[in-house]
């Protein structure tokens, strides 16, 4: 009878219907204090029971916090073996390589995990900063590419914590010892990466467009980095302007002389490799070649004739592309007038 009674207890579904409750189990609650918030949303029958066979198999130990999701079709069965394996409400968080910290905020806003205030109040605390050892004027950067799970509720410094920390695995020593080789700080390694990072488009390139940075820095020239012109001021997927170009900030390396104060976005381990690894080459100059590549050059000759061609490159593509607009034009045209007829023949016929 008593085992009757346990199966009947555990494996009879709960009474909740078909809906799908949320219980969340605070940071530091025993399992007592969980199975009594259990039972008071009528998740668990018996609450002595419920603690006995949590004792049987370990769980009273150690219990997982966070939001649990509860649904109708569970029965009390299920419910200790979702806090037996922590399975918690987590969101996916996916960082890219050269996401800025206005893309991470806004991943991070869409899963109310913190909101914008909050946000950019923490990127900038120096505290949090000092904490962390990030001599910058922001997080910017020191937010590692990945996808994140994170748990629902999450604070949102232990949020931002858990992706610094990853960027700091990765930073291993020995990248470490190149950067005290190459007598570069942590943070103008990260800052060199995420320009290679927003410059970059083939993986290839990414040693050859460090080297003219690196030559750029030893010849003190300033680095004319397009990506920092903008950064602050609009998204770098708009159309940069000489305007830009000419803009006064902190970061714009037309303006300035060496490295920004911080990163400009958020680097992968390639860039961060490629900043401390440039290949061995003299090229102090590189345009787009407009199809992901680029020219590189050593001397301002040969870079002006690699704009030129470029530019040259340009109005080709412009002009098909106008070519190409105006078939579809036609086109549409054409099957306009070819529905109009095709009308005018089905009323004449009725």
């Amino acid at each position: 009878m008593y085992f009757i009674y346990i199966a009947a207890e555990f494996l009879i579904p709960l009474p909740t219907g078909t809906k799908t409750a949320e219980i969340q189990i605070p940071q530091g609650a025993t399992f007592r204090q969980a199975v009594e918030i259990l039972a008071k949303e009528k998740l668990v029958r018996d609450k002595n029971l419920f603690l006995f066979i949590g004792r049987l198999t370990g769980l009273h130990r150690k219990i997982r916090a966070g939001f649990y999701s509860i649904t109708g079709a569970m029965n009390p069965l299920d419910v200790l073996m979702l806090l037996k394996n922590g399975q918690i409400v987590e969101y996916d968080i996916t960082i890219v390589e050269g996401d800025s910290l206005l893309e991470i905020r806004e991943k991070l806003v869409e899963k109310n995990i913190v909101d914008r205030q909050t946000f950019r109040k923490i990127s900038r605390d120096r505290d949090f900063l000092k904490a962390y050892n990030i001599d910058a004027p922001s997080i910017e950067g020191y937010i590692f590419p990945d996808t994140y799970k994170l748990p629902k509720g999450i604070e949102p410094q232990n949020a931002l914590a858990m992706m610094i920390n990853s960027m700091r695995e990765k930073y291993a020593d020995k990248l470490k010892q190149r950067a005290e080789e190459l007598r570069l700080t942590e943070n103008e390694v990260l800052t060199l990466a995420s320009i290679i990072e927003k410059e970059a488009i083939i993986n290839s390139e990414r040693p050859l467009i460090s080297a003219v940075y690196h030559n750029r820095l030893k010849r003190r020239m300033p680095l004319q980095a397009d990506p920092t012109a903008i950064y602050g001021i609009k998204s770098s997927k708009e159309r940069i302007t000489l305007k830009d170009l000419k803009r006064k900030t902190p970061y714009n390396t037309y303006v300035i002389k060496g490295l920004p104060p911080g990163p400009i976005a958020s680097p992968g381990i390639k860039s961060i490799v490629a900043a401390l690894y440039p290949a061995d080459v003299p090229y102090r100059y590189f345009v787009s070649n407009n199809d992901g590549s680029h020219q590189f050059s050593v001397t301002s000759e040969e870079h002006i004739e690699a704009v030129k061609a470029y530019r040259e490159m340009r109005q080709i593509d412009r002009e098909i592309e106008r070519h190409i607009e105006k078939q579809k034009q036609k086109e549409m045209e054409k099957n306009k007038k070819d529905m109009i007829k095709g009308n005018g023949k089905k009323n004449g016929s009725s």
